[in-house]
């Protein structure tokens, strides 16, 4: 930031008045640092958006695989009956960490910390989503399972968006 009160800074970073002159202005580049600009096609959105896209794809890969390990070393698939699929693992997780990314471009556009605030929501929402696991008609194992999915998700496609994110 400029020390200098009502005088530009260096070319590309932020300028700003006094605010007792009534003008407070930032000279943001992206999205992803706090720009309010609205183009879509911002580089901060793109990185957001695209590292958010590689995220989940390796989150849905790893928790499919890690299903498809736990097969082979034994542990029941089955749950209230019915044996789930390993591209249910994924395409559950692609759903909801791809509704994590909405949320966060969301957030780099209207809340003033959208990191901060993208970590405390997703870890929130990744507590809360143990919580069924803990219910399900379905062995000790398997619950573990579904749990332990849960969180190597959440610890691939949390720490990625959150990176890109301002605070």
């Amino acid at each position: 930031m400029s020390t200098n009160v009502g005088r530009p800074s260096a070319v590309g970073s932020p300028t700003r008045r006094d605010i007792a002159g009534g003008i407070m202005s930032d000279t943001l580049d992206n999205i992803g640092q706090g720009s309010r600009s609205g183009n879509p096609f911002a580089p901060a959105r793109k990185s957001l958006v695209k590292g958010g896209l590689v995220a989940i794809v390796v989150a849905a890969v790893a928790t499919a695989l890690i299903a498809f390990i736990a097969d082979l070393a034994g542990i029941s698939l089955v749950v209230m009956g019915a044996p789930l699929q390993l591209s249910g693992f994924a395409m559950l997780t692609v759903i909801f960490a791809g509704l994590g990314l909405i949320l966060a471009v969301i957030l780099a556009r209207t809340v003033r910390r959208p990191r901060t605030v993208f970590v405390r929501t997703t870890i929130a929402l990744t507590v809360l989503s143990l919580v069924p696991d803990l219910l399900v008609p379905a062995g000790t194992l398997t619950r573990l399972l579904l749990m332990f999915t849960h969180l190597v998700a959440a610890a691939i496609v949390i720490p990625t968006i959150a990176r890109r994110l301002a605070d």
